[in-house]
C-alpha cells in the first residue's frame, strides 16, 4: 500500500506518539485524559486507550491491516466521545465541557475519513450509510462543528487568547477576533459545503500557525509546565487531523491508499 496522503502519514505517526506518551505521561494526552478516578477500571482504561492508539497508528501504515486499524480507531474514539465525554457534558462548566468534546470530535472526523479510504467491500456494501461519500459527508460535518466551536472559544475566552499571541505581532485584539471569525467561517463553509475545500485548507494552515507561532516557541524555551506541553501535543494532533480532512477533498487520494 502506498501512503494515501501526507495527512494520512502524519495522522498515523501522531497516533503512535500519543499512544507512546499514554504509557509514560498520560497527563500530556488531553485528547482522552484525564479519566475520572471514579470510572471503573480507571488504570486499565488509561493503558487500553494508549495501546489502541499505538496499535492503530502502526496499523494505518501497514497494507494488510490498514482497514482494520482505521475501523478500530474510529470505533474507539467514537465510544470514548460518547461514554467518557458526552456523558459528563452537562455536569461541567459549558466552556470546559466543550473543550473536552470538540478537539476529540475533530479527531473522530479524521479517523472517519481514514475509515472511508480503507473500507473493504463488506463495509461499502453493508455499511453504506457511514462509508463512501456518506461517510465523508459525516466526517466533514463533524469537522465543521469543531471549527465553529474553536472560533466561538476565541470570543468566550478572549483574555487567554490574547495572552497566547506572540508579542512581536501587532494588533493582538484584532488577531484574536479575526482568527475566531476565520474558524467560524471555515466551520460554516465545511458544514454547508460552500467553498468547503478552500475553507478546510485554510483552517489547517491556521491550526499549523498556532502550533509553530504559539506553542512550539513556548515549550522551546524549556517549559516544565505540563499544561503547555499537553496543549502543544494537542495542537499537533489537531493539525494532523485537519491535514487528513484537507486531503479528503483531493481527487484520487482514497484510491492511492488502497493501491
Amino acid at each position: 500500500m502506498r501512503i494515501a496522503s501526507p495527512g494520512h502519514a502524519a495522522f498515523a505517526i501522531m497516533m503512535i506518539v500519543l499512544g507512546a506518551l499514554g504509557f509514560f505521561h498520560p497527563e500530556l494526552v488531553s485528547l482522552w485524559n484525564p479519566i475520572s478516578v471514579n470510572v471503573p477500571a480507571h488504570d486499565f482504561l488509561v493503558h487500553l486507550i494508549a495501546v489502541i492508539s499505538l496499535a492503530s497508528g502502526v496499523g494505518l501504515l501497514v497494507h494488510p491491516i490498514a482497514g482494520i486499524a482505521a475501523r478500530l480507531l474510529l470505533t474507539t474514539l467514537l465510544l470514548w466521545l460518547l461514554l467518557m465525554r458526552l456523558s459528563n457534558f452537562f455536569f461541567q462548566p459549558v466552556f470546559a465541557a466543550c473543550w473536552s468534546v470538540f478537539p476529540l470530535l475533530l479527531m473522530v472526523a479524521a479517523a472517519w475519513v481514514l475509515y472511508v479510504w480503507f473500507a473493504v467491500g463488506r463495509d461499502r456494501n453493508h455499511l453504506s450509510l457511514i462509508s463512501g461519500n456518506n461517510g465523508l459527508r459525516i466526517a466533514h460535518f463533524l469537522y465543521g462543528l469543531s471549527l465553529i466551536f474553536f472560533g466561538i472559544a476565541h470570543f468566550v475566552d478572549v483574555k487567554d487568547t490574547l495572552s497566547l499571541i506572540p508579542h512581536w505581532l501587532p494588533g493582538h485584539l484584532f488577531l484574536a477576533y479575526f482568527t475566531g471569525c476565520a474558524f467560524i467561517a471555515a466551520g460554516l463553509a465545511t458544514v454547508t459545503g460552500i467553498c468547503a475545500r478552500l475553507a478546510v485548507t485554510l483552517s489547517t494552515i491556521q491550526l499549523a500557525l498556532f502550533l509553530f507561532l504559539v506553542w512550539i516557541p513556548i515549550v522551546a524555551k524549556g517549559s516544565n509546565d505540563p499544561f503547555q506541553w499537553s496543549e502543544t501535543i494537542l495542537n499537533a494532533a489537531l493539525c494532523a487531523g485537519a491535514w487528513v480532512m484537507t486531503d479528503s477533498y483531493r481527487d484520487g487520494v482514497a484510491a492511492a491508499g488502497r493501491g
